[in-house]
């Protein structure tokens, strides 16, 4: 498990949000929980309505996905079980959005 891993969404609400971001810095080690972020289909949004630097685009296997950084939460480690993707390529926008919510700048 590592940051920035996607997992498959093990819950009840996978059709609008498929999949997670884990987020949390991997220094932080034994915790039951991993701090996630949804990945919802861009289908479903009007990109023109989205922040890019709130809401950037993650694509997967060929797909649009809109990192829904508001809506972060953690979830127990054991619920990721099935790792699809990495967005490790997209390290910089999603570091860039956690900075937004938290009031880095």
């Amino acid at each position: 498990m590592a940051r920035f891993d996607i997992y498959v969404n093990p819950g009840r609400n996978h059709r609008n949000i498929p999949y997670l971001v884990d987020v949390q810095s991997n220094v932080i080690s034994g915790l039951a929980t991993r701090i996630v972020v949804p990945l919802r289909p861009l289908a479903g949004f009007s990109s023109s309505a989205l922040p890019p630097d709130l809401f950037p685009i993650i694509q997967i296997d060929g797909g649009d996905y809109v990192l829904d950084t508001p809506q972060l939460g953690a979830i127990p480690l054991a619920e990721l079980k099935s790792r699809v993707a990495s967005a490790r390529d997209s390290q910089f926008v999603i570091q860039a959005a956690l900075d937004r919510v938290f009031g880095a700048y």
